[in-house]
């Protein structure tokens, strides 16, 4: 059942973060080109952030994908290692978003977990469609297995983690290393995508005015995988796969006030069905993105140490 006025689960703080976004009056990114809306998130991704806080040791530099291109990733260290490794795909519809947008909140996940995070700069799309995100996310996944013991990593101690569209990347790797038998610790989800058509109830209850809109999935979809029969297939919608006996152990979380909910929670039962360790949090009256939100969302820091726990048991 929809809910009858779904604006009155929201926080008093998410409350107030919707109301200022709609006095900005900012014109919405699925108005925009795809080049305007990445330099629009780029400009906004740190505004409720965060500050970010100092580690022993932050490096770029690029790992090979597949096809020769030279993939650019960041590692961030709390010391010196072998450290264990969480690969962290970005958020932003496979369109925007960026390393640096999602540069505080890697930091704060290596900070809290006392864990390396590999930060991956994967292709966008319209420029790099279906399936290069997810090759580009695999081969990052392979690098650290292969090569990763060269900068400091623990390659027996491996996570992937993102956040949206990034945790739908993480979710199909996590499929990936299974059928490779490469053993991962965890899988950390932030609100991922995982149905290939955005049909579940909350994509109508929640899709107007909850900072993630219909429009903007619309846009995305369109931009990355606009052959919906292409949507079928895991690497897009990993609620799809037809087992998902033996992947690695799942922590979720959910913002209760996201169009994306119902298909984590979906997700979730389907990985516990078949046997798979699942932890899930869900907060409360929060919506999409809540997560780069720190400043104003109290949320955000519970979600920040509930990820760190579940990593470090992971690694432990």
């Amino acid at each position: 059942m929809p809910h009858r006025n779904p604006r009155a689960l929201l926080t008093p703080a998410m409350h107030g973060v919707l109301e200022r976004m709609a006095r900005a009056g900012q014109v919405p990114l699925h108005a925009l080109t795809p080049q305007q809306a990445r330099a629009a998130y780029e400009v906004n991704a740190g505004v409720l952030d965060l500050a970010p806080p100092k580690l022993h040791r932050v490096e770029s530099f690029t790992v090979p994908a597949r096809d020769g291109f030279e993939l650019p990733v960041r590692l961030y260290a709390p010391a010196d290692g072998p450290l264990p490794v969480l690969v962290y795909l970005h958020g932003g519809g496979f369109t925007i978003g960026s390393i640096v947008t999602h540069d505080v909140l890697c930091r704060t996940l290596s900070h809290l977990a006392r864990c390396t995070v590999l930060s991956v700069g994967y292709r966008l799309a319209p420029e790099h469609r279906f399936p290069i995100a997810f090759e580009d996310a695999w081969d990052a996944v392979q690098w650290v297995t292969q090569q990763g013991a060269e900068k400091g990593l623990d390659p027996t101690r491996i996570a992937v983690g993102g956040d949206s569209a990034g945790g739908t990347l993480a979710a199909a790797c996590a499929l990936q290393a299974r059928l490779q038998g490469i053993t991962l610790k965890l899988q950390l989800l932030f609100y991922p995508g995982t149905t290939a058509h955005a049909d579940t109830p909350s994509h109508k209850t929640f899709g107007h005015g909850f900072v993630l809109e219909a429009a903007h999935i619309d846009y995305f979809f369109d931009l990355y995988i606009p052959n919906r029969r292409d949507r079928e297939d895991w690497r897009f919608a990993p609620l799809m796969a037809s087992d998902v006996d033996g992947v690695a152990p799942a922590w979720f979380g959910l913002a209760e006030c996201d169009p994306l909910i119902d298909e984590g929670l979906q997700y979730a039962d389907k990985l516990r069905a078949a046997g798979v360790l699942v932890d899930l949090d869900i907060y409360r009256g929060v919506t999409h993105e809540f997560i780069k939100m720190g400043r104003a969302i109290p949320q955000a820091l519970t979600c920040h140490l509930d990820a760190a726990n579940a990593l470090r048991n992971a690694f432990a």
